[in-house]
C-alpha cells in the first residue's frame, strides 16, 4: 500500500512501482532526538532508533555525489546482495530503471504502530522479505536513509 501526501506524488510513484492500493492524505514526520513520529492517513507510528553501527557509519561516509551515480550502484550491487540480500539497481515497470544508494542505517529498538486504529504488535523480524520494486528491506527493523534515482529507460530519454 502506498500512502502519499498528494495525488501528483501518488501518480508518479505508482507509475514506477506496483502497489495493491494507493491512498492520498496528510503525511507528517516529526523527529525528537532518537524518537520519530510518523502519521500517514490510517498509519500512526512512533519508533526509537538505537546507536548507528559499523555498517551505518560506513554507509554514511559515502559522499552523496558519488552515491547517486549508476557506476556506484553497479559496484555496490554484489556486496549488497551478499551482505543484506538486496539489490542496488534494476527496474520495476517497463520503461523505467533505477538505482539505490543507502546513506545511513540505524537499528529500530522500540516501536508502537497502528493501522486504522488496530495495534500492529511488537517489533519482529521482517519475514517474509518485503519487496519494493527490485529492492528489499533489512530483516531486522531499521531506519534506512536511501537515495533513489529513477530514470526513464530507452534511447533519447533521461
Amino acid at each position: 500500500m502506498l500512502l502519499a501526501p498528494t495525488s501528483r506524488t501518488a501518480q508518479y510513484i505508482a507509475g514506477i512501482y506496483h502497489f495493491d492500493e494507493v491512498r492520498t492524505g496528510p503525511v507528517s514526520v516529526r523527529r525528537r532526538d532518537r524518537v520519530w513520529d510518523v502519521a500517514a492517513g490510517p498509519l500512526a507510528l512512533c519508533f526509537t532508533v538505537g546507536c548507528r553501527g559499523a555498517l551505518g557509519l560506513a554507509l554514511r561516509s559515502v559522499p552523496r555525489q558519488l552515491a547517486r551515480r549508476p557506476l556506484w550502484a553497479a559496484v555496490t550491487d554484489v556486496p549488497a546482495r551478499l551482505m543484506a540480500g538486496v539489490r542496488t539497481r534494476g527496474s520495476s515497470r517497463p520503461g523505467w530503471r533505477q538505482w539505490y544508494a543507502v546513506g545511513d542505517l540505524w537499528p529500530i529498538i522500540a516501536a508502537d504502530a497502528s493501522f486504522d486504529g488496530t495495534d500492529l504488535g511488537p517489533l519482529a523480524p521482517v519475514v517474509p522479505p518485503v519487496r519494493f520494486g527490485f529492492g528489499s528491506a533489512p530483516t531486522t527493523p531499521a531506519l534506512v536513509r536511501v537515495l533513489s534515482t529513477v530514470e526513464r529507460a530507452g534511447p533519447g530519454t533521461a
